[in-house]
Order: C-alpha cells, then structure tokens, then sequence
C-alpha cells in the first residue's frame, strides 16, 4: 500500500462520542477538531458530512482500540465497520492506527494543560484523535481499507 498524502481527518471511535482531529502529512502535525455526538448514526454522519465538505481529506485515519495485549474485543469491530462506511460513504481510503494509549496520552496532555471539569469532558475525545493522528504521522500505522486492501 502507497503512503497516503494530503489532509486527513482523524477518528477516536465511541458508541457515544467521536472524537475528530485534522492535520496535513506534508506538515506532519495533527491538531484537535470536534467531537462528533447524535441520538443516531445518521446524526453523526450529518456532522461529520459538515466536517467532511469543509476540510476536503485525502484519507481518513480511524483508531483501532484493542485491549492491552492487542487482541480485539467487541468495540474493534465496531470501529471496524464506522471505518468501513466511512470508506464507502465518501469513497476515500481509511486507514487504522492503535489506539490502545491514545486515551491514557490525551488524559495527561489535558491534566498538563490544567483543563479540568467540564472543558475536559468536551475535549478528551477530540485530543485523543490528534493522539492517533500524531502517532500515525510518525509511523504508526496499522492496515488500511481502500476498497483493495485487506485489514
């Protein structure tokens, strides 16, 4: 598979919550976005819709969770099929980065940053999908799904 390039949006996948992030690979550095909330998927994919038409991706990025050891459990594959109507939603390649410790290091950012309380709860998410962007930009990458690749 061809390094992907370009702008990128970034997905921390939650049943409740998806955390968004945007960066640029030439420039390497993901920045949080928004975090994406509904009572149902076709909520979600409205606003990520809006997100979509305004950053224009290259490829979107979705975080694998799995648990500690790797092994996946029952929200890897739910992230596995947000990822996949991602891809076939806006016919863009997806890839997955680990995000087994991208929560844990958006946690510290934030407790570092002295944001605290509410503002915390509002952006956890989003600086957990700059986490796996980051980490993905420097080398973490774990498979795609470009309508060719296996994953």
């Amino acid at each position: 598979m061809r390094e992907p390039c370009g702008g990128v949006l970034a997905f921390d996948f939650g049943e409740v919550r998806i955390g968004v992030a945007q960066g640029e690979t030439q420039i390497g550095i993901a920045h949080p976005l928004a975090t994406v909330t509904g009572n149902s998927n076709a909520q979600k994919f409205e606003r990520i819709a809006a997100l979509v038409a305004q950053w224009q991706p290259q490829y979107f990025v979705v975080g694998l969770p799995v648990h500690a050891d790797g092994t996946p459990h029952e929200l890897t594959r739910l992230a596995q099929r947000f990822g996949e109507r991602l891809q076939r939603r806006f016919a863009l390649p997806v890839y997955w980065a680990d995000e087994r410790f991208s929560s844990l290091y958006a946690e510290e950012l934030l407790h570092q940053a002295r944001v605290f309380g509410k503002k915390h709860k509002q952006v956890l998410d989003q600086v957990a999908a700059q986490a796996l962007l980051q980490w993905f930009f420097d080398g973490g990458r774990a498979g795609g799904l470009d309508g060719t690749a296996e994953t």
